[in-house]
């Protein structure tokens, strides 16, 4: 048996050059007028997503107790010995709360792809280094 484990190699990135910066970026991190635009418009892009799921979610989930209202038959009716009511609440609504939710991430993500080939081109994204994302 050897007493003596082997040394530790530390693994590292190889050095690269340093990124170059986009007049956006540079605007963004002075936080000047234009970089608030930007950021701006970003935030307004995920306000309106935002507000078109809960919108969405308030259409389907939302008018559920005004359906229960409006047609009696779904609240005293039953499937198998549950009623309906509760097959809606506990079963359908689901599957419409995951949809939003998938949508509403993929949208998001959209967006914040967007906005950072708005900030970081991807001719310069490729050459940038891997702190950036290039190779």
């Amino acid at each position: 048996m050897n007493p003596d484990p082997p040394p530790r190699v530390r693994v590292t990135a190889p050095v690269s050059a340093r990124r170059r910066r986009t007049t956006v970026v540079s605007e963004l991190d002075a936080e000047s007028p234009i970089g608030e635009v930007y950021l701006r418009s970003l935030m307004r892009s995920q306000f309106r997503l935002a507000l078109g799921v809960t919108v969405a979610l308030g259409l389907t989930v939302g008018l559920l107790p005004l359906l229960f209202v409006l047609v009696p038959a779904l609240r005293t009716g039953d499937v198998g010995g549950v009623r309906v009511a509760w097959v809606l609440i506990g079963v359908a609504c689901y599957p419409v709360l995951i949809a939003l939710a998938v949508g509403y991430v993929r949208r998001a993500e959209r967006n914040e792809q967007d906005f950072h080939d708005l900030v970081l081109p991807t001719d310069l994204s490729d050459t940038a280094g891997p702190e950036a994302g290039g190779r």
